[in-house]
């Protein structure tokens, strides 16, 4: 029998199954007990008993409450619920639940205008079709919209997935998290850290943002902002990106930066950085876009890199405008006005192509207007080399002969030493002017120790008192030592 409130349009329809109903006249409470049913505003309710106040539309439910419509579904110890502002608090072993999810807290506000749930006191959600499982201290739920925000120690679990935060906005018909505040994702053997951003449970993608880290086995990749794209193979980093591959011994820096397992490569842009170990040494690379090729096992390929090249080792020091290095070959090639500088030399040419072997340069090729410049005396004076075509034989990085072809020229300064009971005395001689088409200059520390030629040379000797100004440098000579960075942090500047 329908129970009405004269001073309001709502109606409180009693089900069959109640066993005692009263009326209070004194509180105006309608008194329910035993095995109590009835709808109240398209609710369907279920009770050991109940109070209805008609003056106030106010219902309270106590003992195995249970109410229902459509397919959501709340269970609790006990419940207030106002019919003029549709809301309801709900206590003890409170559950909510529809067709895909379930909901277990101690305390629940609900608010049926706005189709929402609230807990404050702690709360868990768990999955009804998966493994998924979420709990937080405070969480609004709204079943209409399939939608969740969470805060205060937030933890999310499914299968191989689980994610920490402090604040989630959770969108399941999208399978989407939104996240803020420190957040942990952590999927198989990849680890993820940043402070917002947001991670689709079904993709794998996402977007990590502020102090974003993805940790993967042997690979690392830290920036600004990283998306994530695990299914296409792909990572992708905006703003103080770095890269490390521990089994390639290979750390990248830059302003972005992609990274494909699919394609086995690595790119990056914007203050480009290649840090490799080799042989407990540590060569850098310097572009402002760099390109890594691994083949299928993880190896490198080749690495490229395009406009303002620097290199540094501590023995070794270079720059081009581009660089193609084909590691497996150990064969590097320096395009557009390369310069090397190897201990007291500088080489220079418009091209290099250096062969590596055992991380050691071999010897270097130098096409075009190729020259070595040895300091010595510490620049008082240079043993220079020049020709059109130049190859420069090293050992243990440092130049050690020379072989010149097509109008080859050499200026260099001979020295003596002259031994006293207590030391020895390096005194210069002069400057020896040679000219041939084809010279072999074999040197030492930068020093002239031979010079071998295949057809008669041209060649005029000066003693240092008499040595011509003019004649003292050959005709393209550049000496650069503002160029050479003394530290790998200057290639970067």
């Amino acid at each position: 029998m329908p129970l009405l409130s004269s001073a309001q349009k709502s109606v409180l329809e009693l089900l069959p199954g109640a066993d005692k109903l009263g009326y209070d006249e004194r509180t105006g409470a309608h008194r329910l007990t035993g095995s109590v049913n009835f709808i109240y505003q398209g609710n369907t309710m279920y009770c050991d008993s109940a109070h209805y106040y008609d003056k106030t539309n106010e219902v309270r439910a106590y003992g195995n409450v249970h109410i229902t419509k459509e397919d959501i579904n709340l269970f609790c110890d006990s419940l207030y619920y106002s019919g003029k502002t549709r809301k309801a608090k709900l206590w003890g072993h409170v559950r909510a639940r529809d067709s895909e999810y379930k909901l277990t807290t101690d305390t629940l506000e609900y608010d049926a205008k706005k189709a929402q749930g609230i807990y404050r006191h702690g709360g868990k959600i768990e999955s009804i079709v998966s493994n998924e499982v979420l709990t937080s201290r405070v969480g609004y739920f709204y079943p209409e919209s399939k939608s969740f925000f969470f805060s205060g120690k937030v933890k999310y679990k499914n299968d191989d997935l689980s994610m920490t935060t402090d604040t989630l906005q959770y969108t399941y018909s999208k399978q989407t998290t939104h996240f803020y505040g420190p957040t942990k994702i952590v999927r198989g053997t990849t680890t993820m850290f940043c402070e917002r951003g947001w991670y689709n449970v079904v993709t794998e993608e996402g977007s990590l943002i502020r102090n974003a880290e993805i940790y993967q086995e042997s690979k690392t990749i830290k920036g600004d902002t990283l998306l994530y794209q695990p299914k296409k193979g792909q990572s992708i980093g905006k703003g103080h990106v770095y890269f490390i591959d521990t089994t390639q011994s290979i750390e990248f820096y830059g302003d972005y930066a992609i990274n494909s397992d699919t394609n086995n490569y690595s790119f990056l842009t914007g203050h480009a950085l290649a840090k490799r170990i080799q042989n407990k040494d540590t060569i850098y690379i310097h572009a402002d876009t760099l390109f890594n090729q691994n083949d299928s096992f993880g190896k490198a390929l080749f690495v490229r890199g395009s406009k303002n090249v620097k290199i540094f080792h501590n023995d070794i020091q270079a720059q081009c405008d581009s660089l193609h290095f084909e590691e497996p070959k150990g064969i590097m090639e320096m395009y557009y006005s390369p310069i090397i500088w190897a201990k007291n030399s500088e080489l220079k040419g418009k091209k290099m192509t250096v062969y590596i072997v055992d991380s050691l340069i071999d010897h270097i090729f130098i096409e075009e207007n190729a020259t070595a410049i040895m300091e010595i005396d510490t620049g008082n004076y240079y043993n220079q080399i020049a020709g059109k075509e130049m190859t420069a034989y090293m050992k243990d990085n440092e130049l050690v002969r020379s072989d010149v072809s097509g109008t080859a020229k050499t200026i260099f300064f001979p020295q003596d030493e002259e031994k006293t009971d207590t030391s020895f005395t390096v005194k210069r001689l002069g400057m020896n002017r040679l000219y041939a088409s084809d010279l072999r200059v074999y040197l030492d520390s930068g020093e002239v120790t031979g010079v071998t030629y295949f057809d008669k040379p041209d060649g005029v000797f000066y003693p240092m008192n008499k040595i011509n100004k003019e004649e003292q440098f050959i005709s393209n000579f550049e000496w650069n030592p503002f160029l050479r960075p003394k530290t790998w942090m200057e290639i970067v500047h």
